[in-house]
């Protein structure tokens, strides 16, 4: 736990508490009676009232539509599967101006829907919560669906034997068992709801405002750091007050797991409920993901020839120091080193876990990594800024900021993905290989790692297409002439002008290229000739 903890306390920590002190702290008095004049506010109460109940809808939501999904990659087996399983993938990686933009374009005034039957949807609530369900989609997918692939179906197969209808049968066999992967997801989707930035900033308009868009509006356009201070306090309580319920509530019961060879649990669809629930999930998928990247993409070829595409390679925009063409390579630098930070802080947190005995210690660590997901990224981007400026640690122009500053988000992906199969592993395996003389190294080597390497790969590329896509905090640190792929999109979309849209477009198609690209690679080494993990 030694090195998570390190980690956290200096890059997360410390630059938050560096920020909260500044806006509340005025001549060296703590202005403490501020957090109540800001609280009893009216329209700040108002803004904590949406914010809560708009991310208790949206993970609703994003659990409903999004657990067919991960029953069909798990348990079927069809062409394109693994093509598929990348592009469901591909919105979550996506800066959240970016999927604003593309709902927008979808339901907004002058966008598909308004041509063909005059809906619009945009400056309500069901834009956004849209928007979220489509942000998030893969993050129940592939964290419920990458441990449903690994439980034996002979136990379910077992209950219908017994008499059990397929509902009964999935019901007490093998929803008990996806219990802990189904809350962790929810547990991320309602803390990246709860923070919405981008989705709720373009498609709520002035009439909805989450904690997080009025922690930017505060502190970027009324200059106001006490309140901003203030929100961010209250932002973090109530995520605590979150991840406490979660360690409370959800019982550790992935020891009572019995996983299996993935390759051997999905099989063709059978029968016509099999059939169709995968042609629904198919439906699910166009509709919902692949239509507003196909406008996405349709938007970034209006110019004739690649117009828009060949202007990235140009500088006279004024806008960068270089070629957007330039923020590829950037983003794809960084992602790597931030997913390097993110595995191997990660790992090291979801082994201390797992083999933890489960104390207050232990529940509160667990709690400790998933606050970077609640916590205001604007906040963590300026106390980078504030904190991180005297030696030892004067990080401000080193490139190593952004990658530390991404992987932050990335590390609660990894735990979460890789500690329910690491809690899964039978003890009794590590036991025999030590009696017969395996030293702890060689234990972890020859039993944890060849079961849990298909977790490790699926944690390495959330990780990766997190970093590729964060922007909160980025905005911040990143130098002018070293803009990721997120930052170049938000600086075109800012400025004004038809071309400046269009590269915006462009980039961002990109961007889902890229991602799509390092996600199928993925995939396909997910398996090795023989089928095993």
């Amino acid at each position: 736990m030694a090195g998570p903890v390190a980690f956290f306390a200096v890059f997360f920590a410390w630059p938050v508490v560096a920020i909260v002190a500044r806006g509340l702290k005025a001549d060296g008095v703590w202005r403490l009676g501020r957090v109540v004049d800001v609280i009893s506010q009216s329209g700040i109460r108002h803004v904590l009232w949406f914010t809560t109940w708009q991310a208790l809808v949206s993970t609703a939501l994003t659990l409903l539509v999004a657990l067919p999904g991960a029953y069909v990659f798990a348990r079927l087996d069809f062409p394109g599967k693994q093509v598929l399983r990348a592009v469901v993938t591909v919105p979550f990686v996506l800066p959240t101006v970016v999927v604003g933009t593309a709902f927008l374009a979808l339901v907004g005034r002058g966008g598909l829907l308004d041509d063909l039957w005059g809906v619009r949807l945009d400056t309500t609530v069901w834009a956004i919560l849209l928007a979220h369900v489509f942000f998030n989609y893969a993050v129940v997918v592939r964290t419920v669906g990458g441990l449903w692939a690994q439980l034996d179906p002979r136990q379910e197969e077992a209950a219908r034997m017994l008499g059990a209808s397929p509902l009964r049968a999935w019901r007490t066999v093998t929803l008990p068992a996806l219990a802990p992967a189904v809350a962790a997801a929810a547990l991320m989707v309602f803390l990246f709801t709860f923070t919405s930035f981008g989705v709720v900033q373009i498609l709520g308009g002035p009439a909805f405002s989450t904690l997080e868009v009025e922690i930017y509006r505060q502190t970027s356009e009324l200059f106001d750091l006490s309140t901003a201070a203030v929100l961010t306090l209250v932002q973090f309580v109530a995520v605590g007050a979150v991840l406490a319920v979660h360690a409370w509530t959800v019982r550790r019961r992935e020891s009572t797991l019995r996983l299996v060879d993935a390759s051997v649990t999905a099989r063709r669809p059978r029968g016509a409920g099999q059939r169709a629930v995968l042609a629904g999930v198919l439906a699910t998928v166009a509709v919902l993901l692949l239509l507003p990247l196909a406008v996405l993409v349709g938007r970034s070829l209006e110019a004739p020839d690649f117009g828009y595409y060949r202007a990235l390679t140009r500088t006279d925009g004024g806008t960068f120091l270089v070629a957007p063409i330039w923020a590829i390579g950037n983003s794809l630098e960084y992602a790597v080193a931030a997913t390097a930070v993110a595995v191997v802080i990660g790992a090291l947190a979801a082994a201390a876990l797992a083999r933890g005995d489960a104390g207050r210690i232990v529940r509160g660590f667990d709690a400790l990594l998933m606050l970077p997901l609640g916590v205001s990224a604007v906040t963590v981007g300026f106390g980078f800024l504030v904190a991180l400026d005297k030696p030892p640690l004067d990080l401000r122009q080193s490139w190593i900021l952004v990658p530390l500053a991404q992987a932050l988000v990335g590390v609660p992906f990894v735990v979460r993905t890789m500690l329910p199969v690491l809690r899964a592993v039978d003890g009794r395996l590590r036991e025999a290989a030590a009696v017969l003389g395996a030293s702890p190294w060689r234990v972890w080597r020859e039993v944890d790692l060849p079961m849990v390497r298909r977790a490790l790969l699926i944690a390495a590329g959330f990780a990766f297409a997190v970093s590729l896509g964060e922007f909160g905090a980025t905005v911040f640190i990143a130098r002018p002439d070293q803009p990721t792929l997120p930052v170049a999109v938000a600086r075109l979309l800012g400025r004004p002008g038809d071309l400046n849209y269009g590269q915006a477009m462009a980039l961002s198609t990109i961007l889902m290229v890229v991602c799509a690209v390092a996600l199928l690679v993925l995939e396909r080494l997910r398996t090795d000739r023989t089928g095993e993990f």
